[in-house]
């Protein structure tokens, strides 16, 4: 009974790193949907929302957050609906389509940019109580870099549970910086807000591309987690809950903040409303501002550490606990030593290489779905791994010469065309 007992409990507890999750242990759509509304509600999603609109005014910032958007919602359904039926994390899914051998460079790709990202985000934690109340930045960097390490050990329900505090604790202190900065500022001028004058503005697809950017990694990675839904259609309404609605949540509320004026030097510091709460010397405020910061700041660090840990444990034929270890290690000491203020730029730069490695994907598992049902197996697939060098060529073309244009967009657009032309090139080909 011991043994039966501790297996149970084993099993329970297992990721299921190697394989997909078995239906019967698929978790409600609450639990799902939890893991993803809390992560994207977050403050430094309400900054790239606030920086659109500081430069581009508030109807046109807004319009490029509704199409970022929806182009996410779009895409992050897509994926998600694949991994709901299949129970397939990202890691099983890139390995349909680029090979068993040739995934390792799409999974190893992904899997250590949101490593960076957790780095990123652990490190502002540090920067933003340090910059509220003048404690040691690399110590708090530290000690809340521990904290997401151990949450993220506790594995998918532990991301969760913490979605669950992160989102509504998002929205109180959105409440009480409004009723703050309504002190001083007027947001009935909001509608009007004509935007920054600055010297380089930014253009509306390289806004799209700003708002996309900021989760298109794990989005593009949201089999990690959809893949414990019980269907598809619960995987696509867990996904709803992130895009658009908590992103949206965030993106317009560091809009608005910008449009009232409330924040200081918007077109640098976009929707960050962290220090309108600390402004009142209020210590029950002080109290709510370090539990706010760190859970939500929390939330990202986690899920992106979850990413990084799940793809690498997959290509190292570990544990997703022992890679949360490593990885979460060297990413404190990268958000201690103070190096993740300087690959920001280049995060989302690489973010901009993403969109057409989900699109192959999108166009391989979803449109070719009945073509490639029951193929064999690759170590790799060519078109596929060509597809995505060209979709993302293309968007470093986009991002170099037609800044007008959203970069993230023309790598999926041209990454998704350019595989179905090269399948459909193949098939031609086999016939003659």
């Amino acid at each position: 009974m011991t043994d039966s007992a501790t297996t149970t409990e084993a099993t329970a507890s297992a990721e299921f790193e190697h394989e997909p999750v078995p239906l019967s242990h698929r978790k409600s759509l609450y639990t799902v949907s939890a893991v993803w509304f809390g992560f994207p509600m977050i403050l430094t999603n309400a900054v790239p929302g606030g920086l659109v609109v500081a430069m581009l005014g508030f109807w046109q910032g807004v319009g490029a957050i509704l199409v970022a958007n929806a182009i996410m919602f779009v895409y992050v359904s897509l994926l998600s609906w694949r991994a709901g039926r299949t129970g397939k994390s990202f890691s099983l899914q890139a390995i349909e389509t680029f090979g068993t051998a040739g995934y390792a460079i799409a999974s190893g790709f992904l899997s250590t940019v949101v490593v960076g990202w957790f780095a990123f985000n652990t490190g502002a934690t540090g920067a933003t109580l340090s910059e509220a109340f003048g404690w040691n930045e690399m110590l708090v960097a530290a000690i809340a870099g521990i904290v997401f390490i151990a949450v993220t050990y506790l594995g998918i329900r532990a991301l969760s549970v913490l979605g669950t505090i992160a989102a509504p604790l998002f929205i109180v202190a959105v409440i009480i910086a409004m009723v703050i900065a309504a002190q001083t500022n007027d947001f009935s001028a909001v509608f009007s807000y004509a935007g920054e004058d600055v010297p380089n503005p930014m253009t509306f697809g390289v806004a799209v591309t700003a708002i996309m950017a900021t989760f298109a990694d794990s989005g593009t990675m949201t089999a990690d987690f959809t893949r414990w839904a019980r269907n598809g259609k619960e995987a696509v309404l867990a996904t709803v809950t992130a895009f658009p609605i908590a992103s949206l949540v965030a993106q317009i509320s560091g809009a608005v903040f910008v449009a009232a004026g409330a924040i200081v030097a918007p077109a640098v510091n976009g929707g960050n409303f962290a220090p309108i709460l600390t402004g009142t010397g209020n210590p029950w405020l002080n109290v709510f501002l370090v539990l706010f910061v760190v859970i939500n700041l929390g939330s990202v660090c986690t899920h992106c550490l979850y990413n990084g840990a799940l793809g690498w444990s997959h290509l190292t034929r570990s544990t997703m606990r022992l890679l949360t270890l490593i990885l979460g290690i060297i990413g404190v000491i990268v958000a201690v030593a103070g190096a993740w203020q300087y690959f920001a730029s280049w995060l989302a730069l690489l973010g901009v290489l993403v969109p057409p490695l989900g699109a192959v994907l999108i166009a391989d598992q979803i449109i070719l779905a009945r073509r490639n049902a029951g193929r064999s197996e690759k170590r790799f697939r060519a078109n596929a791994l060509l597809a995505w060098a060209v979709g993302a060529a293309a968007a470093l073309i986009s991002h170099l010469f037609v800044p007008s244009l959203s970069d993230a967009v023309v790598g999926l657009v041209v990454g998704c065309v350019a595989y179905l032309a090269l399948e459909q090139f193949s098939a031609k080909k086999e016939i003659h």
